[in-house]
Parts: C-alpha cells; sequence; structure tokens
C-alpha cells in the first residue's frame, strides 16, 4: 500500500504519505528537507510495518495558516489519524529528532522507540565552530542578509550533505538536486508561527535520562564536530541508548548513503518491533 493523505491540526494540512501495514513507524524529516528525504527508508520500512512520513510546517505539501503551534501535537494528529492508536517507533533527522525526542518525553506509552540522526534536542550546548567552518558560516549571513536565496541553499548543501569540511560537491546527481528542491521551498515559505514545545518547558538535555524507549543515534564521521560530540552524548545518557557511526557522511545520511541508513532503521525495527503489540 502506498497513499497520500491530508491531516487538520489547527490552521494547518499536514501532507503525509504512507506505505505499507503494520506496526507504525513515524519518520520525521530535517528542517532543510521534507519527507522526501525518507523515500528509501519508507520504501525498506514499509515492506513489513507500516511507514508514515508527513510534511511539518512550513515544508514540502504542507499547508498552514499563521498561529503559535506545537510540533509535537502535529505528530500526535498524524499518529491518531493513520496509525489506529497503536504505538509507534519514531526515525528523526536533525530538527526531526527533537520533535521524537520531546514526544518521548511527553508520551512515553505512545512511542516504544526512537531512532535519532544527528539530533538537535532543546538546551544543547551552544556550537562551538573551527574557523574553517566559521568562514563558510559567514558566507552563509552574507548570503541570507542579500535576500539571495539560491546562494543560502547553495551553502547549506555545502554544510548539511557534504560536510562542513568537506570538499564541495562532494555528493552529487540526484541527492543534490532533492535537498536543493526540498530546501528551496522551505526558504521561500512564509512564517506561519512560534512552535510552543521549545518555550517554557524543562530542556529535554537535562532530561534525556527519562527516556524509556530504547535509542539508537546515529551520524556521520562527516558531520559538524560540535554535532558529533552531542551525539555521543545523547547515546550515552539515555538508559538504553545506543551510538553508530557513519562513515563518509554528514548531516542527511538518508541521501547520501541510503541503503546503510535503511539497514539501520529495519534492523532496528525487526529488534523492537514486538513492543508494539
Amino acid at each position: 500500500m502506498n497513499s497520500d493523505h491530508r491531516i487538520a491540526s489547527g490552521l494547518a494540512t499536514l501532507a503525509a504519505n504512507v506505505v505499507g501495514t503494520g506496526a507504525p513507524v513515524v519518520f520525521l524529516h530535517a528542517n532543510v528537507a521534507d519527507n522526501r528525504m525518507w523515500r528509501a527508508q519508507m520504501a525498506g520500512v514499509g515492506e513489513n510495518n507500516l511507514a508514515i512520513a508527513y510534511d511539518r510546517r512550513s515544508f514540502g505539501e504542507t499547508h498552514a495558516g499563521t498561529e503559535d503551534f506545537s510540533e509535537v501535537a502535529d505528530l500526535l494528529a498524524v499518529m491518531g489519524a493513520l496509525t489506529d492508536g497503536a504505538p509507534a517507533i519514531l526515525v528523526g533527522c536533525s530538527q526531526g529528532g527533537r520533535i521524537a525526542v520531546d514526544a518521548a518525553l511527553r508520551y512515553p506509552s505512545r512511542i516504544v522507540g526512537l531512532v535519532l540522526i544527528a539530533p538537535n534536542v532543546t538546551g544543547e550546548p551552544a556550537a562551538v565552530y573551527p574557523p574553517d567552518i566559521t568562514g563558510v558560516l559567514d558566507q552563509l549571513k552574507d548570503a541570507e542578509e542579500a535576500g539571495d536565496l539560491d546562494q543560502v541553499n547553495a551553502i547549506k548543501a555545502r554544510l548539511w550533505l557534504d560536510g562542513p569540511l568537506a570538499a564541495e560537491g562532494r555528493v552529487a546527481g540526484p541527492a543534490r538536486q532533492l535537498l536543493l528542491d526540498m530546501n528551496a521551498i522551505k526558504l521561500r515559505s512564509s512564517p506561519t508561527g512560534s512552535d510552543l514545545d521549545v518555550i517554557g518547558e524543562v530542556p529535554a538535555f537535562h532530561r534525556l535520562g527519562e527516556i524509556e524507549a530504547p535509542t539508537l543515534v546515529i551520524w556521520g564521521d562527516l558531520e559538524f564536530p560540535h554535532i558529533q560530540d552531542r551525539c555521543r552524548q545523547i547515546a550515552a545518557e539515555i538508559p538504553n541508548g545506543t551510538g553508530h557511526v557513519l562513515a563518509d557522511t554528514a548531516h542527511l545520511p538518508s541521501l547520501d548513503c541510503p541503503a546503510e541508513v535503511t539497514d539501520q532503521v529495519v534492523g532496528f525495527v525487526n529488534r523492537f518491533s514486538d513492543r508494539q503489540g
């Protein structure tokens, strides 16, 4: 089964894609992408499970009016519409990982496993950049101030797809074009309001020890150094957490080395899907 859905959540209509049947696995995309970053993983997981990926507000085919909102509430709206109440395994990359962690802390009975790929976490330590990276970040800031969205998109592809210290253009072909297409939508989207999940709660970084769900943290060895350090700490502090380093990839391994990421996700789902019964 492969189907598209539109799900209401507040003033948003969330665009979701579903592959397969069975115990649910929900994918949460990064802030430079949309649900298409998970195509390979959706196909792999969907062979034996219900794989769900959706576009968050300001991304892809989702449409939203202006209001303060909760990313976790949007996730629960998707789960409520598509999972028949079954608890889910969440797979999140970058800011998608932050949403997955928040959901696991807030609704532990609904979340039975986490795969976190280079995750952000509220309350995480401030980034410290080496000089070779600050130069590229200065270029990004200049392009943003100039309103040159195409240049912003190109620099973000260099940082997040190639890796900040890797050769520009390291990842080429369809993977790079897909990232540019996905992020172009985000860069040209209208503001939709503030995410209430990052306001007023105890930061998740200080609550990692409360996460009950088995957790796999994945990161690439071409990733920003501070994100690699963060991933090691997250994997160590979650009681049932493990870490896995992918060679020769950066922040978006689902695009850069899709087969390896799919193997990791499918292996995790197969180990822990019995908790969803």
